[in-house]
């Protein structure tokens, strides 16, 4: 008996990409940024950070956003590669002598 040979499947060509907008899209600047997480999601939460007396720091919120699990990780991964980038053509970025890691992020 004989099995006809079968060719290999040519991968397929990429697909096209279109970037569009939403009519509610909006650029803003965001100095403050708050991560949540659950089982399910991660939730970032954008705002401006203003010292308005010398106590003490305002925090205003503007934006949440949920990400997947799979999201977040991808957007480490961008913006580790971004930063790399950036500190490559610029020099390092120094954090605040106070940051530390594990703790909220502002």
């Amino acid at each position: 008996m004989e099995f006809p040979m079968s060719q290999p499947k040519q991968p397929a060509e990429p697909t096209a990409v279109t970037l569009k907008h939403a009519e509610s899209y909006r650029d803003s600047y965001a100095n403050s940024v708050q991560v949540r997480m659950s089982v399910w999601d991660f939730f970032l939460v954008f705002g401006t950070m203003r010292q308005e007396a010398p106590e003490g720091v305002t925090i205003e919120n503007f934006q949440g956003i949920y990400i997947s699990p799979q999201q977040a990780k991808a957007l480490v991964n961008v913006l580790g590669h971004n930063l790399a980038q950036y500190e490559q053509t610029f020099g390092a970025i120094a954090l605040e002598p106070h940051f530390v890691p594990g703790g909220p992020v502002h």
